[in-house]
């Protein structure tokens, strides 16, 4: 913790995440403070932070760790393992983003467990993931989720390059992906890491099942959960406006982190 007691933040990139949880500690969260950031580009990295009145100093990703309490993940999916690794190590709380790289990386947790670091899973993009761990308590039978994208919000994505499924000219909705959340993360590690949440928070991500649509009739990100279990029966829409730095994420993801990081600082937090 700083001198003044707030929580240090590290920032693991700045894009359409990280960049808006700069600008968020910047300005000033209870109980927070922002204590360093990691960009590919130092120096553009620095020019952002100074128009945010910031001059934090801008590190690897592995220093993050050294330098904060808490330790947030915004960067690709590629470089996961770089900021993760030392920080579950150090003892931190880690907040991924990426939430899809965990299910990959179990050792994390156990590795979480004997340091003491915490892996704090934010909502996301999602909707309704408290109700959802209140019925795991009890039994869920099933959990289902199914994901509709404008077809730029996947472009790229490893399973549609795999399996030659070509988005362009598209001009009806189309499923690209039906079977597991674990699947899904894999296939789509930058779309859908809140059916990875959801199956961390649920009956677990072999058991949740998940359909991707490509829906060139949509602007927004769409993702409609249904559960049945022992205690409730629910289902739960969202749509998501995405952000213009880049479609794959909806501007609600940075939101959601910024809420987490505020109930790490609150005397009050309300929800499960």
């Amino acid at each position: 913790m700083s001198e003044t007691g707030n929580l240090k933040v590290g920032i693991g990139g700045l894009g359409a995440v990280g960049g808006r949880l700069a600008e968020e500690l910047a300005s000033g969260i209870e109980g927070l403070e922002l204590a360093a950031v990691s960009a590919r580009d130092v120096a553009k990295a620095q020019g952002r932070l100074a128009g945010f009145g910031s001059d934090v100093p801008v590190v690897t990703l592995a220093d993050l760790a050294e330098l904060a309490d808490v330790v947030v993940e915004c960067a690709p999916a590629a470089v996961f393992d770089e900021v993760a690794g030392p920080a579950v190590e150090a003892g931190r709380i880690f907040v991924p983003v990426s939430v899809g790289a965990l299910l990959s990386r179990p050792e994390l947790i156990e590795r979480a467990r004997r340091t003491g670091a915490r892996i704090v899973a934010p909502t996301g993009a999602l909707i309704g993931l408290d109700a959802v761990r209140a019925a795991a308590e009890g039994t869920i039978h099933s959990v289902t989720m199914v994901t509709r994208k404008p077809p730029g919000g996947l472009a790229g994505a490893p399973h549609l390059v795999e399996n030659g499924i070509e988005l362009d000219g598209l001009t009806e909705p189309l499923l690209v992906f039906e079977g597991s959340a674990r699947e899904g993360a894999k296939g789509f590690p930058a779309n859908v890491n809140v059916g990875a949440a959801l199956g961390l928070a649920g009956l677990g991500p072999d058991q949740t099942r998940l359909q991707i649509w490509a829906d060139p009739t949509l602007e927004r990100n769409t993702h409609r959960i249904e559960v049945e279990a022992d205690s409730a029966r629910f289902s739960m829409t969202i749509e998501g406006v995405p952000t213009k730095e880049n479609p794959r994420t909806g501007k609600i993801t940075a939101l959601s982190v910024i809420a987490l990081l505020r109930r790490l600082g609150a005397p009050l937090t309300v929800g499960t």
